[in-house]
């Protein structure tokens, strides 16, 4: 068994049990508890504040984990950081308010920017020869300019709503940062086979999204030119219709051409087009 740490409450903990049931396991909804025993897989849910996970991870305590990049870069532990998974994407920004008179990176020397991420500003400021003070800020730090403590904030930027609603422009992008699943290094055997195992399922339902299953029926005489429209994973799929002269094209097709190849594909005279969704994708 390996024991699994996920955020004990927010959208990255609901964004994790999402991706653990489309990879069909099943995580009770236990989280006033610390622990959950999963169903579908043999795994074990430790449930913690984010900035817990990665300590948790690097000491052994829980085998793997799912937390922000950004969470990871601050804590400083020693984990291997196995796939990023897709979701929880945002950005660590330096912002200044909109009256400054920001030109560059410069204009942060002599002044003072509030942060939750001391760490990983401190690395970029020594990174770019800016001599500037950090002030920690459990909470709101957007407010820190408006009321006199900070000159420019560092925290983390999703859409920029946060900013704009504090009189905030973005300056200076440090981070991009999403969720990932990171273990603990030096795992025995077992675990790293359960690990693998775990991989390779998260990677079969991330695969699966964007993209749809096509099929058609197409004359034969058209068959090479749907292929050129339809290029599948490897090819598409060609099968023979019980009516002579007529074929049926199945295909995986990205989301975003989706539209733009049925129209092209109609006008050759493709007909009876199916658009189906995908749970999982095995490579």
């Amino acid at each position: 068994m390996i024991r699994l740490a996920i955020q004990s409450k927010g959208r990255l903990s609901e964004q994790s049990i999402s991706l653990l049931k489309e990879s069909g396991i099943n995580v009770p909804d236990s989280k006033r508890h610390l622990l959950a025993q999963a169903k579908g897989f043999d795994l074990e849910i430790l449930f913690l504040r984010d900035d817990d996970i990665p300590q948790a991870v690097a000491s052994g305590v829980a085998d793997a984990g799912i937390v922000g990049r950004n969470v990871v870069a601050e804590k400083g532990e020693t984990v291997d950081t196995l796939m990023p998974l897709g979701f929880g994407a945002c950005r660590l920004s330096i912002a200044v308010p909109n009256t400054a008179d920001y030109t560059g990176s410069g204009w942060l020397n002599g002044k003072k920017i509030a942060t939750s991420y001391p760490a990983i500003l401190k690395n970029w400021l020594a990174g770019n020869n800016i001599s500037a003070g950090v002030h920690l800020i459990e909470g709101s730090v957007e407010i820190s300019p408006a009321i006199g403590i900070a000159d420019a904030i560092f925290d983390i930027v999703s859409s920029g709503g946060t900013l704009v609603a504090n009189g905030l422009r973005e300056v200076e992008t440090v981070m991009e940062s999403e969720a990932d699943l990171i273990a603990c290094p030096g795992l025995d055997a077992g675990k790293r086979a359960l690990i693998d195992k775990l991989v390779f399922r998260f990677n079969s339902v991330i695969h699966s999204r964007g993209v749809k299953y096509v099929l058609m029926n197409i004359p034969h005489n058209k068959v090479d030119e749907a292929i050129k429209i339809l290029p599948g994973m490897r090819s598409p799929t060609v099968l023979p219709l019980a009516q002579p002269g007529w074929c049926s094209i199945h295909s995986v097709v990205p989301e975003d051409a989706l539209w733009q190849s049925i129209e092209q594909l109609k006008k050759i005279g493709a007909e009876g087009i199916l658009v189906l969704a995908l749970e999982n994708i095995i490579r």
